[in-house]
């Protein structure tokens, strides 16, 4: 037997994407899968994608998932702390909320509300010493899908003394799933087809944890709403602190990341070419009329802006390769 693994809130799209990894992930087990309504059905039911996978929906509840090695908590946000809390002390969790993402409890409140819990370690493997920090951890907090697209594009910059963290202006895009499941009158198909619409402008939940991983202490960010089901489209820019060329930064920071690509010069980012992997596309130049630097960022939300970013923050959990059970390429056409 393998690690025995557990799925909390597996019907949504990200639990969804965690199962379809699992299914072909050669070191862990999947022992449960747990839903809200949805419990008592077979996955195939809310997942026909995972048709052939034998296993019914159970209850959220600790007992369901005390017997896991591993639990992954795919919850709504601000629902994970108090599951979290009930889990046996050896389990390993991985939380793909935002529940432990931030450290400063007063920024907690003022975008997402509600009692602030402790922060967990943070999941994102490429930023320095994160991957050493994750396999020494039992709790992760994994990425959000926006933050993990801006922070990849971003932090190197800083690190380095690139870019001035004071002044950060982005606008990014992405597909309908990163906004769950759940029945939404302006996510139906007649409102989103043929258009592109701004939305939570100037206090989307993801700045703090922009601001917390890159140490941005500036940031403007508009996300838009695409007509699309997965996929994050970032365009970064930041003003340069002197003369200085964001791709040689871009590719010294991740020369050993297997999942983070940095294109060859003339080649950008675009979602299609990241669907259904678990890779972010890297892009970078300086604008020829401000001399802002220009990071363009793809990847696909479900993959390594959720699940396939929380299968890998499993892996270096237990010691495996991070790479184990997931795949950098894209599915085309």
């Amino acid at each position: 037997m393998g690690i025995r693994v557990a799925v909390a809130g597996a019907s949504g799209y990200a639990g969804g994407e965690l199962l379809r990894l699992l299914a072909g992930h050669p070191e862990f087990e999947l022992v449960a899968a747990t839903a809200h309504s949805q419990a008592g059905q077979p996955l195939h039911t809310v997942h026909p994608q995972l048709t052939g996978m034998n296993l019914t929906f159970a209850a959220t509840t600790p007992d369901v998932l005390a017997d896991a090695d591993l639990v992954f908590l795919a919850l709504p946000h601000g629902e994970s702390a108090a599951l979290a809390a009930r889990l046996p002390a050896q389990a390993r969790v991985v939380d793909l909320g935002a529940d432990h993402r931030l450290v400063d409890g007063e920024a907690w409140t003022r975008y997402y509300g509600g009692t602030h819990a402790d922060a967990w370690t943070y999941g994102l493997p490429e930023l320095p010493g994160q991957r050493e920090r994750i396999a020494a951890s039992t709790r992760v907090a994994n990425t959000g899908c926006y933050a993990a697209t801006i922070v990849l594009a971003l932090a190197p910059l800083i690190a380095a003394g690139a870019a001035d963290p004071a002044d950060v202006v982005v606008v990014a895009a992405s597909g309908t799933s990163g906004a769950g499941r759940a029945a939404k009158t302006h996510l139906l198909a007649s409102e989103v087809a043929g258009d592109l619409s701004p939305y939570k402008v100037g206090a989307h939940q993801h700045v703090p944890e922009i601001k917390q991983a890159t140490g941005a202490t500036g940031l403007s960010f508009t996300p838009v709403l695409a007509p699309m089901p997965r996929g994050i489209l970032a365009t970064v820019t930041a003003r340069p602190t002197g003369e200085v060329d964001p791709r040689v930064v871009l590719a010294q920071a991740y020369a050993d990341a297997p999942f983070v690509h940095l294109l060859p010069q003339g080649r950008w980012p675009h979602t299609a070419a990241t669907l259904g992997g678990n890779a972010c596309h890297l892009q970078a130049t300086v604008d020829v009329d401000s001399g802002r630097l220009i990071v363009v960022a793809a990847l696909d939300n479900l993959g390594k802006g959720a699940a396939g970013q929380a299968v890998q923050n499993a892996n270096l959990m237990f010691g495996l390769p991070e790479t184990t059970g997931l795949s950098c390429f894209g599915v085309a056409p």
